[in-house]
């Protein structure tokens, strides 16, 4: 395959990720100069991580890269105190859409910098280069500050056999404080307006396994033909870490996918993987090819305009599928089953969100005050 090029920011460093087969370099003439960076995402994909993965990881040591082109520093010369400039700059920079100063954010509440999640992961991304350069050679210490040791093993150290004797590391110092939020769903007017903006069949099937089954955009597109049992109302998705798990599918919806895929699905691409594609483009050059990702967010992105719904993300109807079980009562296990959760504090935070939950145990509550009195 041939180099996908992949622009982030131009700046005088040249630098920039390409995809080359099926992992992700940084290229462009400053290159050689971070040759540990290739190495690293060479390493992540031996390991199976996935390809997304990897790609997130590029365009944060991009971004790491660049910045250490501006400082004229080499990556063999970084230090904590770089990385503690580098931490800095990542909460002062302003850059376009933010203007700074006295300006600040409504969502955020910020008028510079990146947001704390970005600057979290830019982080992680770099301690792991670190710790594999120091794997490789032990005379070349990570140059990563570490704090106490966590009270309690990370999830991914908790899982598998033995798991139950992992013991807690080291946390990084290169962190920000990161709020906590809640899940944010669409109420029924919200997502009922968007729905009914849908016009094609496949559109409205999208929607509907985001909906009343809980699927991820990647799991959406990840469907193929066979994954769906339409008589029996069942899909089999491929979730994060390719875990694979069974989802019932609405009766509604599964009709929608039956008639798309009778009148509406063009035919495939002579590529294989399109062949077996569940959802595929339906105009335009690329038709009969895979829905990207890129193109399910511009579907989105047009009907959000269309029906006004400013909220109506692809994640937000997955959200709304997690509410709406935790307020009819659904077993906190059979959530995390539902939905592929790694862990059951993920599920745990949609029984925290429903309101429905929080205004019966408070009226309860009030209830039996009243009654002792």
């Amino acid at each position: 395959m041939g180099l996908m090029r992949y622009m982030f920011r131009m700046t005088d460093s040249d630098l920039r990720v390409d995809e080359s087969g099926a992992g992700w370099v940084l290229g462009g003439p400053a290159a050689p100069r971070f040759a540990l960076v290739n190495e690293f995402l060479g390493y992540l994909a031996d390991r199976r991580y996935s390809p997304k993965t990897v790609r997130a990881y590029a365009f944060d040591l991009l971004a790491f890269c660049r910045w250490l082109a501006d400082e004229d520093t080499q990556l063999g010369d970084v230090t904590a105190e770089t990385l503690l400039r580098y931490l800095s700059y990542c909460r002062t920079a302003t850059f376009r859409g933010r203007p700074g100063g006295n300006v600040y954010s409504i969502r955020d509440g910020r008028s510079t910098g990146y947001a704390a999640a970005t600057v979290n992961r830019r982080m992680a991304a770099i301690s792991g280069m670190f710790e594999f350069r120091a794997m490789r050679d032990p005379d070349k210490p990570s140059p990563v500050p570490r704090g106490a040791a966590r009270r309690q093993a990370s999830r991914s150290e908790r899982s598998g056999l033995l798991g139950h004797l992992a013991a807690p590391r080291a946390a990084s110092k290169l962190r920000v404080r990161q709020p906590r939020r809640l899940p944010k769903g669409l109420d029924a007017e919200q997502a009922t307006a968007l729905l009914d903006s849908f016009r094609s069949w496949r559109d409205k099937a999208i929607a509907g396994l985001m909906l009343l089954s809980g699927l991820r955009s990647a799991e959406v597109l990840a469907l193929n033909v066979g994954d769906v049992d339409i008589p029996r109302g069942w899909a089999l998705v491929t979730g994060k870490g390719d875990k694979e798990r069974r989802v019932p599918v609405d009766a509604e919806v599964a009709g929608l996918i039956q008639t798309y895929l009778l009148l509406e699905r063009p035919d495939a691409d002579a590529d294989g993987t399109a062949a077996s594609r569940l959802f595929l483009v339906a105009k335009g050059p690329n038709r009969g090819r895979p829905l990207t990702p890129e193109g399910l967010r511009a579907v989105f992105r047009y009907h959000r305009e269309l029906s006004g719904v400013t909220d109506g993300h692809p994640h937000a109807l997955r959200h709304s599928f997690g509410t709406a079980l935790a307020e009819a009562g659904t077993d906190l296990a059979v959530i995390q089953a539902l939905m592929g959760h790694d862990h059951v504090d993920s599920s745990a935070r949609y029984i925290h969100l429903a309101p429905a939950h929080v205004r019966a145990a408070f009226d309860d509550a009030r209830a039996r005050q009243r009654r002792q009195r």
